[in-house]
């Protein structure tokens, strides 16, 4: 399983979301620090999720990063997150 299915995983247990896209971005970090030749090192998150009701931005993305603590410096260097209520979706 890779790294990005494997983050999916711990989000979808502890979030509970209702939207959620991964995407790999490891691709445009090639020679900087963090980055491996096998990839799978810089993502980009978007999650959607009642959890994130009356929670700070920072409070959503510790919740992320806490949700996938174990991956983080290794294998994951980068983690960027984009984190919403589904009513803050709703509005675009």
């Amino acid at each position: 399983m890779g790294v990005a299915e494997t983050m999916r995983g711990m989000l979808e247990t502890a979030l509970a979301p209702e939207v959620l896209e991964i995407s790999d971005q490891s691709a445009k970090h090639k020679g900087h620090a963090g980055a491996r030749p096998e990839g799978e090192t810089h993502f980009n998150v978007y999650i959607v999720s009642p959890a994130f009701d009356g929670k700070s931005r920072i409070e959503r993305h510790r919740m992320v990063n806490k949700a996938v603590a174990e991956l983080m410096d290794n294998p994951v260097h980068a983690l960027a997150v984009k984190a919403q209520t589904p009513e803050e979706a709703a509005k675009g």
